[in-house]
């Protein structure tokens, strides 16, 4: 354990003198870069005046999600009230999109979890118990 931590000690060390070395180049290269994003002069009020902006037009953005939400429903009802126009090109991109939505998913839980696989893992033996037994 010991020499883990020594090792870890070397290793921020070395990180610590490379970004004291190459930290402050890069700093200044990327404000020059984005300085038209800069709001001059820099206070304190400027910034929560940039807050409440960002909050009031998000929720000024509401009503129109909210209609395309319901464009969007309304065509996957007219959709399902007519099968007969469901190609398999359109179920197909359907059932990518929920598997998607489903990695999404579980890679939300196994970062939850602090990057463990135990329940991936308990699941798999439980199944495979399962399996056994019957």
């Amino acid at each position: 354990m010991t020499s883990k931590l020594l090792q870890l000690q070397r290793s921020l060390a070395q990180l610590s003198q490379f970004v004291a070395k190459n930290g402050n180049p890069y700093y200044k290269q990327l404000l020059e870069r984005n300085k038209h994003y800069i709001q001059e002069p820099p206070t304190v009020e400027k910034c929560q005046t940039l807050a409440k902006q960002l909050l009031y037009t998000r929720l000024a953005s509401i009503p129109g999600r909210y209609e395309s939400l319901q464009k969007e429903v309304y065509d996957l009802r007219q959709l399902m009230k007519n099968k007969e126009a469901l190609k398999v090109e359109n179920a197909g991109i359907a059932v990518l999109f929920g598997l998607e939505c489903f990695a999404w998913f579980c890679a939300g839980e196994i970062l939850g979890r602090g990057f463990t696989f135990t329940a991936l893992i308990f699941i798999y033996f439980r199944v495979n118990a399962y399996d056994l037994d019957t």
